[in-house]
């Protein structure tokens, strides 16, 4: 008997440990001192959230009526109401809330002009009564221009007349600033195991040289900043601002630690993403430099989409007619061909292919080829671009514009907008969905470099996206298909080597819609450098079917057709592993109307502006996700 049980102590001794041995542990390397949280999970918890938010802070957003603060910002992403403009104490105040809390989020305010808005705004500041201040905060969009302006120049200039006496009265009151905006951060973070919100010290480079979009969000992985980090006025050229902020963040031992966001590709006339004609070792430097410091992409916010376009003649995204989705500009366009344009930010000049994401990972592939490095292995996410503190606020039922007094009533949010703001072409805007081990600067930080990460229109839809060699025909079917997708491939934002001799890869995609939606279909986008060296590109679908759903643009009822769930297991029939490719997921929504249908419907039929008889406008769309493209060299 004493022999028996000692046996079943051995064996459960050994059955404990085995269990032990073969449970993932997390991997997540913290930069801070917190709590680690209670949720933490090898596999991933997804997280959504907005990296893209201005206050009253950046010199647009506070002309056009928003004076909220990055504490606003953050209290209104954790769930608060926030009053909007026109602000308090005028006609037609508006209060706005989320539906659902975000997760996560980062203010992004214009770093260019922080202290000479803030002398502008202060009461008793040296300059609060020179002409330039005075005329400003009248609010006029001439005044918000003039500002603006500046950041064309290739040589920019700080204004004389507000930074008294020399350009470095601004600087030290901007630093001020900087410093409220790394406290709203930290006190909006929460560092116990709860987790329950991550805020990111963070700002915008807005670099609109030739009136073109060269903007980038600079997002820091922790409290360890700079103590003013610098803006286009110091770096007219981007790339200097990431040599800076490698050296100053990352290299500098201090555990500061960067990255940079581009957006907004769609208003570059083709500059964003220009791969450069310079010698292939000065070539070879940059793509090395964009490859550490800029691993994700904006592909959606409020100012429209910028993942394809079919009517461009050197997009080769002819064959998708799926591209026709929130377009800022419309073709037949001017082509840029080779040689990038300018004027895009008020929707002018030529439209380039590298306005657009996936051709510009396409020439990733041919970059990686000439160079030896891929300067475009890009992640995608999501964000809103809002200029009225309501970051996350992406509902279409719901929308009330973004950019303040622009568009603060349905009339305005309807019309053809201003000179940099246009009006019935925006849209509420998308998220950045995060796959994580917990919700923390650290771990969500460490998704942002792994590009675990995908984006959406604005909802919540749930996606996963992994790329192995052998992947079982049943993983559908299959409650451990997540373990299956860690164990035997790699998430999306993943490289994806060699396997075995004449296999092809296989994917994994499967998607939960958000509260209320439905589902229509899961495509794959491969995009691929072929035997001649042509840049190529194909969607196939792998789930559900283009026919499911339909809406009433008159009443904006669906007819209830669509899937909760979607899921596949495909691989590519034309595969040729002697091609360098990459491969991302595109989930659909059913069709529904657009918010410009909802808000037509509010006035009466003498009181609809134009838009509301233009197909363009007036019509369903197709809410989305995409995820981030697995590389398979």
């Amino acid at each position: 008997m004493r022999a028996y049980l000692l046996a079943c102590f051995v064996f459960l001794v050994l059955f404990v440990a085995c269990a032990k041995k073969s449970e993932p542990q997390l991997s997540l390397s913290y930069t801070e001192e917190r709590e680690p949280c209670s949720d933490g999970n090898f596999y991933r918890n997804l997280y959504f959230g907005d990296l893209h938010a201005h206050t009253g802070l950046s010199f647009d957003a506070w002309a056009y009526g928003n004076h909220a603060t990055p504490d606003d910002v953050y209290d209104f992403a954790r769930g608060q109401a926030l009053a909007i403009s026109p602000v308090e104490g005028q006609d037609g105040e508006r209060v706005v809330q989320l539906s659902r809390p975000l997760d996560f989020a980062a203010v992004t305010d214009h770093h260019e002009y922080l202290g000479e808005i803030e002398l502008c705004v202060s009461p008793g500041s040296p300059v609060y009564d020179s002409p330039a201040c005075v005329s400003y905060r009248r609010g006029d969009v001439s005044d918000v221009v003039d500002f603006g302006v500046r950041m064309t120049k290739p040589d920019p200039r700080r204004s004389d007349d507000l930074c008294l006496p020399n350009p470095e009265g601004c600087l030290e009151v901007a630093q001020e600033v900087w410093a409220r905006v790394q406290k709203a951060a930290e006190d909006a973070y929460d560092r116990t195991s709860a987790c329950s919100f991550t805020s990111f010290v963070a700002y915008e480079y807005t670099n609109s040289i030739a009136a073109t979009n060269l903007h980038r969000n600079v997002i820091f992985r922790n409290a360890e900043v700079p103590d003013l980090p610098p803006s286009y006025f110091e770096y007219p050229d981007p790339m200097d601002l990431l040599r800076d902020l490698r050296a100053n963040c990352i290299e500098a031992g201090s555990g500061c630690d960067v990255i940079s966001i581009p957006h907004n590709s769609n208003w570059s006339n083709g500059q964003l993403f220009d791969p450069g004609t310079e010698s292939l070792e000065l070539a070879r430097e940059r793509a090395a430099l964009r490859a550490q410091m800029e691993p994700l992409v904006e592909i959606f916010q409020h100012k429209g989409d910028m993942e394809c376009d079919a009517t461009l003649d050197s997009g080769g995204n002819h064959n998708d007619p799926l591209c026709d989705f929130e377009k800022e500009r419309f073709g037949p366009h001017a082509d840029c061909g080779d040689v990038p344009g300018a004027g895009g930010v008020s929707l002018l000049g030529c439209v380039s292919k590298h306005d657009f994401v996936r051709n510009v990972l396409k020439t990733g592939l041919a970059e990686e080829a000439r160079l030896g490095i891929n300067p475009f292995r890009l992640g995608i996410i999501g964000s809103t671009d809002t200029h009225n503190a309501t970051a996350g606020f992406v509902d279409e039922r719901q929308f009330e514009g973004h950019v303040g007094t622009t568009d603060d009533t349905v009339e305005k949010r309807l019309g053809p907008g201003n000179m940099t703001h246009h009006g019935v072409r925006h849209g509420p805007g998308g998220l950045a969905a995060v796959w994580a081990v917990e919700n923390s600067r650290d771990a969500l930080f460490e998704a942002f470099r792994r590009r675990e990460v995908y984006g959406t229109s604005g909802p919540r839809i749930e996606v996963r996206f992994f790329a192995g060699w052998d992947f079982p025909d049943n993983l559908c079917e299959r409650k451990d298909r997540v373990e299956l997708g860690y164990g035997q491939g790699v998430p999306m934002g993943g490289t994806l080597e060699a396997g075995p001799a004449g296999d092809a890869p296989t994917f994994a995609v499967w998607a939960q819609a958000d509260v209320g939606a439905k589902l229509q279909r899961i495509q794959v986008v491969k995009g691929w450098l072929d035997e001649a060296g042509r840049l190529r590109e194909k969607v196939f679908e792998v789930a559900g079917a283009a026919d499911i759903g339909a809406v009433n643009l008159d009443s904006c009822e669906t007819d209830g057709a669509g899937s909760e769930q979607l899921c596949a297991v495909w691989s590519d029939p034309a595969f040729d592993p002697t091609q360098p490719a990459f491969y991302y997921a595109r989930v659909l929504e059913v069709p529904t109307c657009r918010w410009s249908v909802r808000q037509c419907h509010t006035l009466a039929a003498d009181q609809r502006p134009e838009s509301c008889s233009d197909p363009r406008f007036y019509r369903a769309i197709q809410e989305r996700a995409w995820t981030s493209p697995v590389w398979l060299r």
